[in-house]
């Protein structure tokens, strides 16, 4: 058999910092350099939150006082030189694609005679096909590859966009995080609660109906609280919605900690309630630590995560009432939620750091040439 080949590896991302798809990254370096590739990150903004591997440029760090076009073409001549001195075998990129010119700059620009890797992370089409998906799709068939984060996208989306050079490879979770003593909140010691986490951005994540099924559930009327951890820009908003609400003492906001897991892991459940994903790793998250989920069945992810009635509740319609009955079976039938905790951590070894990272170095020994 012959030895594997070591790569020089490019990771490209926004930032380090506030969500899934940045701690994905930051794990990918980490998965990367475990099978002995050289592996540099690229970063656009100067946010850092989740530990990583490898040498860093942080361009977000040029980012001084007003920016300007000026100070945009420094950074993009910064990166450019950065890519042809290094001289990388693939750049993986997992930076948003939402502006079509942008891309088509980086394509002929910044990535000129590179080989790349897009990893897709939303379902949402514009997201990362831009609004150009006909044009853009074009560019991505150039590509060495185009990495789906779930099946959904890459059948559903690139598949149905031409974009035939894709394959899935899932994020990945880290079984060291249950060992880790994150804070636990002062607030909620010796409370019962269900818990949902994430980016405060009402328009994707739907903690306005997350709320109301709550309310409706009456599981607050056995002191049973509702716990929404995170920052965004909804934050004031999803507040004074609570305070409206005949709940509103048992529902508590947390600030986002980069470090949630023993939250998670003494939640009863975590719920899931947003309007589309791309591979939502708080389902994953919450199973590696034993944690059962009640998941709405949206676009992209949670059915190729959850097995209704075996590790969670998967709910196949945007219903309130069968939200809120989910949330009082869960609470409430000790028998199933017994069977949910018994059988969460088992679900999705195949989404380990162990098991993903094994399936990108193997995706990379037959790519790269």
């Amino acid at each position: 058999m012959p030895a594997e080949k070591k790569f020089k590896v490019c990771l490209v991302s926004i930032s380090l910092a506030k969500g899934g798809l940045e701690r994905s990254c930051a794990m990918l370096s980490q998965m990367l350099e475990q099978y002995g590739h050289e592996v540099h990150l690229v970063i656009l903004n100067d946010e850092i939150d989740y530990p990583y591997s490898g040498k860093m440029l942080n361009l977000g760090k040029m980012k001084t006082g007003k920016d300007s076009i000026v100070k945009r073409l420094l950074r993009f001549r910064k990166f450019r030189n950065y890519l042809k001195k290094e001289n990388f075998d693939v750049i993986i990129d997992h930076r948003p694609k939402n502006d079509f010119e942008r891309e088509l700059f980086y394509s002929k620009f910044i990535y000129r005679e590179q080989q790349k890797i897009y990893v897709v992370h939303s379902s949402k089409k514009a997201e990362y096909l831009t609004e150009n998906p006909s044009s853009f799709s074009k560019i991505c068939c150039k590509n060495l590859l185009n990495v789906a984060v779930s099946e959904y996208i890459e059948n559903q989306i690139l598949k149905k966009e031409g974009i035939n050079n894709s394959l899935t490879i899932h994020n990945a979770f880290n079984p060291a995080w249950e060992n880790e003593s994150g804070e636990f909140p002062e607030i909620l010691q010796n409370k019962n609660y269900i818990l949902s986490y994430g980016r405060l951005d009402d328009s994707i994540k739907d903690f306005s109906f997350l709320m109301e099924a709550f309310s409706q559930s009456k599981v607050w009327e056995k002191d049973i609280n509702l716990v929404i951890l995170g920052d965004g820009k909804d934050k004031e908003m999803l507040q004074k919605l609570a305070a409206s609400k005949p709940c509103a003492k048992q529902i508590l906001f947390l600030p986002f900690t980069k470090n949630p897991f023993e939250i998670i892991k003494s939640a009863r459940c975590v719920t899931l309630t947003s309007k589309y994903e791309g591979f939502p790793m708080v389902l994953v998250e919450s199973f590696s630590l034993g944690t059962p989920v009640v998941s709405l069945d949206i676009i992209s992810g949670p059915s190729e995560i959850v097995q209704h009635k075996k590790n969670g509740l998967l709910i196949a319609e945007r219903s309130l009432p069968l939200f809120a009955e989910a949330l009082q079976s869960l609470c409430f039938d000790e028998d199933l939620y017994k069977t949910l905790n018994r059988n969460a951590k088992a679900s999705v070894e195949k989404f380990s750091m162990q098991a993903i990272s094994e399936k990108w170095n193997q995706t990379l020994q037959h790519a790269i040439h």
